[in-house]
């Protein structure tokens, strides 16, 4: 069952611990590169709860589905994007069944890879139609919130966020900035600042905002808040653990787990309500994270 008390009244009363990569997860588990995740929610369910059960056991209060490329048109390029429902019921199915009682589903929604006119390709009608369609498979799986996430375009983002409105349930959207060193500021890839950002996904309807991802790491993230609280919305934060690179077949990120939890104290003094981690994190990072949250509690 949806957990009985409301994630943004919880927020008001204390900050959050949310997860770790999945695909850094999957991978491990042998996910092989190219393939679609989300197929892994039918065939391989097994894996997905493992999952969910580690980020659970090391601290998390909120989940998220694994669905972030769910969407009909990332879906198509395996030619799946005839079971876009089943794919993204099963997600948050999988997550529901997961958690624990206090702990939160959170349906992920990525980009979709395509731009709304006039910028791109795609007719804003048609980029509200692919949205709502995910967002009320998870919010008919079971999700407590709407999770939109690794925004680079904020008139993306805006779209996503009026369509998983639709659904009754509160909705959170993320961006990713890159940190222009020279002129130490971060911009989206559309060169959109983070109050500007922040900005734009409130007026939409989002009820918290945030960043994940992005170059910068977890050490832009405090700059970053303190421009997006501007806006007046709930924070969240789940940067990347440092930078990629590759070791043979392997993509291994450079911040360990008690390295990049060192950095959340600056996080949480932003403004965050909500802290986790993104691409190449693991239970383990999580783990720390959640120390330094409950030593704050």
């Amino acid at each position: 069952m949806p957990a009985t008390r409301s994630i943004l009244e919880h927020l008001r009363a204390e900050v959050l611990v949310f997860d770790g990569a999945m695909g850094t997860m999957l991978f491990q588990a042998g996910l092989a590169s190219g393939a679609c995740p989300e197929l892994w929610n039918v065939d391989r369910p097994d894996a997905i709860q493992a999952v969910h059960r580690a980020y659970l056991d090391a601290g998390s209060d909120l989940i998220e589905t694994n669905s972030f490329g769910g969407s009909r048109l990332k879906l198509a390029a395996f030619g799946l994007e005839h079971r876009t429902r089943e794919l993204n019921v099963a997600s948050a199915k999988l997550a529901r069944a997961a958690a624990r009682p206090g702990t939160y589903v959170a349906g992920s929604m990525g980009p979709t890879g395509h731009l709304p006119e006039p910028y791109g390709d795609a007719a804003e009608a048609d980029l509200l139609d692919v949205f709502r369609e995910q967002a009320e498979a998870l919010a008919e799986g079971g999700a407590d919130l709407v999770a939109i996430e690794t925004m680079m375009v904020p008139e993306e983002a805006a779209l996503a966020v009026r369509a998983a409105k639709t659904t009754g349930l509160p909705v959170m959207c993320s961006m990713t900035f890159q940190w222009m060193r020279e002129q130490d500021q971060d911009r989206t890839m559309w060169g959109t600042s983070p109050r500007d950002a922040a900005r734009i996904l409130v007026e939409a309807g989002a009820d918290i905002v945030g960043c994940n991802c992005g170059d910068g790491g977890p050490r832009r993230v405090p700059t970053i808040l303190r421009e997006m609280r501007k806006a007046g919305a709930l924070l969240v934060a789940y940067p990347n653990a440092g930078l990629p690179t590759i070791v043979g077949d392997r993509t291994v990120y450079d911040l360990a787990p008690q390295a990049m939890a060192e950095t959340y104290r600056d996080i949480l003094a932003a403004g965050a309500n909500i802290v986790g981690a993104c691409c190449g994190s693991t239970p383990d990072h999580i783990r720390e994270i959640a120390a330094v949250v409950r030593g704050r509690r």
